[in-house]
């Protein structure tokens, strides 16, 4: 049962750094096209298609991050005698 607790709070706190970390990343990246946009409005088109991309990109490490503490959750040795105990 040790080992299950120490699990959740394992994928609690990495998803919790993971999102932190996440939303911190795509407000610069946001803030940094604002700004490359107001100098120029020219490019535009190129700035948000880059900037898309960027968050895109940013946005799967976070999912990468769900995922990792979703296995540390449902996908341990000990995962079928807990259910068991629950009655799940």
């Amino acid at each position: 049962m040790e080992f299950f607790i120490a699990s959740v709070l394992a994928a609690g706190f990495g998803i919790a750094i993971a999102a932190f970390g996440c939303g911190l990343a795509q407000g610069m990246g946001l803030k940094a096209a604002v700004e490359g946009i107001a100098r120029n409005p020219e490019s535009s088109g190129k700035v948000t298609v880059t900037m898309l991309i960027g968050l895109a990109m940013i946005e799967s490490l976070c999912i990468y991050a769900l995922v990792v503490s979703l296995i540390l959750i449902y996908a341990h040795p000990q995962a079928a005698a807990i259910a068991g105990m629950l009655g799940v």
